[in-house]
């Protein structure tokens, strides 16, 4: 029972007893009252009928008038006049009053007797006769009924007003005491929140300082370790002249994109030199050579906004080199980017940042699943050499003709797409995430999409999801994913976690077309976890809605690919994530390379003081496993836990 419930009740029990023992010693005073008055009554009206009974007592008939006027003038039970010579009664008049609706349990419980009172009549010197007066107590039990009635009445009215006064006096001193509770519920959903008024009552005022005490430092100590993680990320993957990420960041992404089949796509791979850096430092100096790299790497960051493919993938290598991976970027698109780069480049000349008549050449190579990474940049540095020897042009692309035929695979895709979602061509592929500590703990399968073709065979996500993104059609697979995952729920036990696309979330008719479904099977959502990838996060007032409605609904939603922009940690602290996933770019070879480890254990300690479970992905040795276990993360996915697989 709440505190304000049993505060309630013990308030009005006092009340309860309080009023109850004022009403019963009200009721016994006015009740001895009426006893007194009782017996003076009776008294009284047996002194005068003796006094008017003096002269008339050998007088029969006045002495009946007499007893008879007396009798009706007042409320009495009987009236009797007695010869004391012979003890014979010479009068008497007796009677019942009207019935006055006093309830017999009341006339039993006040237990108002009659009263009587007797006077003696002289006949001179000699005492002739006794009147005996007794009065009838019904007339003072009907007061005594109406007055109990009234008593009861106001004394009900105070008590429902103080009740009524006493819960909204409760309620309002003891409202600190739920917003601490919501304190304590925000903590556990890695939200901080502050009471800024504090109450006035001295014992509630210490207890909220206390908690405020203790949230802002927490809050202070998870802000602390974000920092300290986001300057040991921007060490290690960012290069400090413009800001862009280095070398070692971009190799992990190239990796990445060529050797995941869930992540990987075709794509370009762009390098950039700017020409002549030598002569530019001796010429110019250091400070303005250093502003035309920042310059480039502006430009550069610019062209690339247009295609959401290559954010975060914009990185310096070295001196006077950039690169830029653009997977699921076509051929023209390819083109169009280098194009746009060799008109930047040139108004950068134009505006006298060099003096140099080329500012910078560039190079493209294509990249596929399976390439080699050295294949794909040798074949980009061939690119850019090709480039720096050219008079009239500033970039050359390789490789033109194996990617002749693109126009027709894009018709080709379109077409098997649209066929697959329409007749729900896609099948389910199951991959198991672990405990680290005990890998035979399965905390949840992920779900996987394979596409099957005309001929039958499965095509990997990441060769088909670039040309559903060019048609604008994720929505529609995230819409058949999510109804063949809530059927397969319906077969087994297990908790399962499902892909969610920025498509979907950015849409509110598709939106809400997933809750409604959603909310038809909420009976599953302990067990189904939907993850956004870090790179398609919306804006956050559109995140928290998303997180809000899903809770409301039962289900949960969680963080995959993580580690790009880990400054956004704080504000993922006030959305309640189930977990949260690192990126495996980050885990491939932390046994080996101490900075990824670094990072890993500075994001392990941000996330630990907000209770912010983390799972490491792409776990494929037994040296990154042993790292993994000893840094404390809690799970691991990956191919040295288990291949994906259709289930059972």
């Amino acid at each position: 029972m709440s505190l304000f419930k049993q505060l309630l009740i013990a308030i009005c029990l006092f009340l309860v007893i309080a009023f109850t023992g004022s009403f019963m010693v009200s009721l016994e005073s006015s009740r001895t009252q009426y006893v007194n008055q009782l017996r003076s009554h009776a008294q009284d009206a047996a002194t005068a009928l003796a006094l008017s009974l003096t002269p008339n007592i050998d007088d029969p008939a006045m002495t009946e008038l007499l007893v008879s006027s007396i009798f009706d003038s007042g409320y009495y039970a009987s009236i009797r006049v007695v010869d004391l010579a012979n003890d014979k009664t010479l009068v008497e008049r007796s009677g019942i009053p009207a019935d006055t609706d006093v309830p017999a349990w009341f006339v039993k419980l006040i237990g108002l007797e009659p009263a009587g009172g007797d006077a003696i009549v002289s006949r001179g010197w000699e005492q002739a006769a006794r009147v005996e007066v007794v009065s009838h107590p019904m007339f003072a039990l009907a007061k005594l009924w109406q007055s109990a009635l009234g008593s009861l009445a106001w004394l009900l009215l105070c008590g429902v007003v103080s009740a009524i006064l006493g819960a909204l006096l409760l309620r309002r001193q003891l409202k600190p005491l739920d917003y601490m509770v919501r304190q304590s519920h925000a903590i556990a959903r890695r939200e901080f929140l502050s009471l800024p008024d504090l109450p006035r009552t001295p014992e509630l005022r210490r207890v909220v300082q206390a908690m405020n005490q203790m949230v802002e430092k927490l809050k202070a100590l998870f802000q602390e370790q974000a920092e300290r993680s986001e300057k040991l990320r921007a060490e290690s993957y960012q290069d400090n002249l413009t800001g862009l990420a280095n070398r070692r960041y971009f190799e992990m992404q190239l990796h990445a994109r060529v050797s995941n089949p869930e992540q990987a796509s075709s794509g370009y791979l762009l390098l950039l030199r700017v020409q002549d850096l030598a002569g530019l430092n001796q010429r110019l100096g250091g400070q303005r050579t250093d502003e035309l790299l920042r310059a480039v790497g502006e430009q550069l960051s610019r062209a690339c906004a247009r295609y959401p493919e290559t954010q975060n993938l914009v990185t310096r290598i070295r001196g006077g080199e950039f690169a830029v991976l653009a997977p699921g970027l076509v051929r023209e698109e390819a083109l169009q980017l280098a194009q746009h780069l060799d008109s930047a480049m040139t108004s950068l000349h134009a505006t006298g940042a060099t003096d140099v008549a080329k500012v910078a050449a560039i190079g493209l190579a294509p990249f596929v699943y399976g390439d080699a990474p050295p294949s794909v940049l040798a074949l980009a540095d061939q690119a850019l050499a090709q480039a720096e020897g050219l008079g009239d042009s500033n970039w050359v692309c390789l490789d033109q003709s194996a990617l002749a035929g693109v126009g027709d695979d894009h018709h080709a895709w379109h077409d098997l797409l649209d066929q697959a979602l329409k007749q729900r061509r896609f099948t389910l592929f199951f991959q198991p995430v672990v405990a680290s500590q005990d890998t035979q703990l399965v905390l949840h399968y992920k779900v996987l999409s394979r596409l099957i073709d005309d001929q039958g065979q499965s095509i990997p996500a990441g060769r088909f999801l670039p040309w559903l993104e060019r048609f604008d059609w994720t929505a529609r697979l995230d819409r058949l994913m999510l109804e063949l995952v809530l059927e397969q729920m319906a077969d087994h036990e297990s908790t399962l976690a499902l892909n969610l696309s920025s498509a979907t979330v950015e849409d509110p008719q598709a939106l809400n077309a997933l809750f409604e479904l959603l909310r038809s099977h909420s009976n599953l959502g302990p067990r189904l976890t939907l993850e956004i990838g870090e790179e398609q996060l919306p804006d956050q007032a559109m995140l928290e809605d998303l997180t809000r409605r899903l809770r409301e609904l039962g289900f949960t939603l969680s963080l995959q690919r993580f580690g790009g922009r880990f400054s956004m940690i704080g504000n993922l602290a006030r959305l309640g994530l189930a977990y949260l996933k690192i990126d495996g770019s980050y885990i491939r070879a932390i046994d080996q390379e101490s900075d990824k480890r670094l990072f890993i254990e500075a994001v392990q300690r941000a996330a630990h003081s907000i209770d912010l479970p983390l799972i490491a992905e792409r776990v494929e040795t037994e040296g990154e496993l042993a790292v993994i276990r000893e840094l404390g993360v809690y799970g691991v996915q990956g191919r040295l836990i288990g291949e994906p697989r259709p289930w059972g």
